[in-house]
């Protein structure tokens, strides 16, 4: 459809409580060929009635009783802003005062009385044109935003992918510790909801958490398989493997990566600053690293390991509890151990 049929296409509300200049201004409007003509002579109920037809145009009447024009154009703020919705303005007074007042209103043109035919026909169909050309692109905008968001879907969940490979990758690396990164993650996830963050952040964290040990792909195999205690030598090697992992997943801008790298890099840092690789202290740990470092090691106690057995629950809780302002960020530990029941029924349900 060309924008001249658009245009006669659209939707026109005149407010005036004199039902003649009403008549006159829906004879011109009918002669020039608008169809979609609508009228009230309630200032009171425009907002209303624009709400449940959504016009194009206004032709408003500034003298009213109960509620003059600029009454009507405060009442409509919202929707001149947010909509483009013109306001053409009818008054017997072409006075400076009341022209600055209108436009300070929202107002985009003016109709003086008595009526021009050939004037009023002009001034309608220029501001018509201007709405059909608004709302075509905004309609233009819409559609580019859906594009560019189904587009933005489509490369997070391709990151989603990748993470959830290299999460697999790096456990068939390590193969004893089974649902060890299942569980670790959705702890992550939980324990962040109970923290009070918000579903965008906890989410991530779900996402992000599986990569924290994948620098142990970088770690030889006598080493990372070892059954038994490592000795000095094979302990300095085993921590790079934070470095390794933070390497790795360096370079992307996306937040979910962006956020594996510092899991990666600083989950074996500790509260009181004995943590490695860069020995960080407090707060000054990353929030997610302290979030993944509780239920990292939570999993590892009560997880089989080439080096050692299951602890019991009651020793795993009493371990977590004295080492709450040492190794954990101590609220943190406060509200995880709320959570291990929930954590416990984790286990069950993805168990090695």
């Amino acid at each position: 459809m060309n924008i001249k049929n658009q245009v006669y296409e659209s939707n026109i509300l005149v407010v005036d409580d004199n039902p003649v200049n009403i008549n006159l201004l829906e004879q011109i409007l009918k002669m020039q060929g608008y169809s979609n003509i609508f009228s009230t002579t309630d200032p009171t109920s425009v907002v209303s009635l624009y709400k449940e037809n959504i016009y194009d145009l206004i032709l408003l009447d500034l003298n009213m009783p109960i509620l003059d024009g600029f009454g009507v154009m405060d009442a409509l703020s919202e929707f001149i802003q947010e909509d483009y919705l013109p306001v053409i303005v009818i008054t017997a007074f072409n006075d400076q005062d009341t022209c600055k007042q209108s436009l300070s209103k929202g107002a985009r043109d003016f109709i003086t009385k008595p009526f021009d035919h050939i004037e009023v026909s002009h001034r309608i169909y220029n501001m018509l044109e201007v709405r059909v050309l608004y709302k075509q692109h905004y309609e233009q905008e819409k559609i580019l935003q859906q594009k560019v968001k189904q587009r933005t879907l489509q490369l997070e969940q391709t990151n989603i992918d990748i993470i959830r490979r290299l999460g697999q990758a790096s456990e068939y690396r390590d193969n004893e510790t089974g649902m060890h990164i299942v569980r670790m993650s959705m702890a992550c996830e939980k324990l962040t909801r109970a923290l009070g963050y918000d579903e965008e952040f906890s989410h991530n964290m779900l996402e992000a958490s599986p990569l924290h040990d994948l620098g142990k792909i970088g770690i030889p195999d006598e080493i990372l398989l070892k059954n038994g205690k490592l000795d000095g030598e094979q302990w300095t090697i085993m921590k790079t493997h934070t470095t390794i992992g933070f390497e790795l997943l360096s370079n992307n801008q996306s937040s979910i990566m962006s956020l594996a790298q510092s899991i990666a890099l600083n989950h074996h840092e500790k509260w009181d600053g004995t943590g490695y690789p860069s020995g960080l202290k407090g707060e000054n740990i990353p929030i997610e690293a302290r979030i993944a470092s509780i239920c990292d090691v939570f999993d590892a106690l009560t997880s089989v390991r080439p080096y050692k057995q299951p602890w019991p629950l009651e020793e795993v809780v009493d371990y977590i509890k004295a080492n709450s302002g040492s190794h954990f960020d101590p609220q943190i530990t406060s509200v995880f151990i709320d959570l291990i029941p929930e954590l416990i029924e984790l286990r069950k349900q993805y168990s090695d």
